[in-house]
């Protein structure tokens, strides 16, 4: 199982859309002034419906990862009918949020989940954007067409007569 950026296959909408946190002095997390990039990656696998994403986290402080965040929005019973498994473990390690443990992290990573949690996974317009980019990029993937990304309407403005 592969994953890949949303800036590989949709690089507009990746740049317009992919989450930039500024942390200032004054905070309630132990992270140090910086900007904090969140960038999706998503599985590659043809035919994968995973309904995860992987947050490559960046900041502005070094290079590489601060940390890698697995998120499944799913519901246990759907990770449990996708596994054909119920092992509790392996359902755990789907859902919801969590560092891969796979990946590089920095000292910042315990703390950028609990900012994750916290901040990011309260904001429901950013959770549906989210998965409108794993819907996105699953039609790339599987060769299907994908949904049209609606565009910001124009306000019409009336004319004086």
């Amino acid at each position: 199982m592969g994953y890949q950026s949303l800036y590989e296959l949709f690089p507009a909408i990746a740049e317009r859309e992919t989450r930039n946190i500024i942390i200032g002095e004054q905070t309630e997390y132990a992270l140090p002034p910086a900007t904090y990039t969140f960038i999706e990656q998503f599985c590659n696998d043809r035919g994968c419906d995973c309904r995860r994403v992987f947050f490559y986290v960046k900041s502005s402080l070094r290079e590489g990862p601060e940390a890698v965040i697995a998120y499944g929005w799913e519901s246990e019973d759907y990770y449990i009918e996708w596994m054909g498994d119920d092992d509790p473990l392996s359902i755990e390690q789907l859902k919801g949020p969590m560092l891969n443990l796979a990946s590089p992290r920095t000292e910042l990573a315990n703390e950028l989940v609990t900012f994750f949690i916290d901040v990011l996974l309260n904001d429901k317009e950013y959770i549906e954007r989210v998965k409108r980019h794993y819907r996105l990029f699953r039609g790339k993937i599987d060769g299907k067409p994908t949904l049209k990304i609606p565009s910001k309407k124009r306000k019409k403005k009336k004319r004086k007569a």
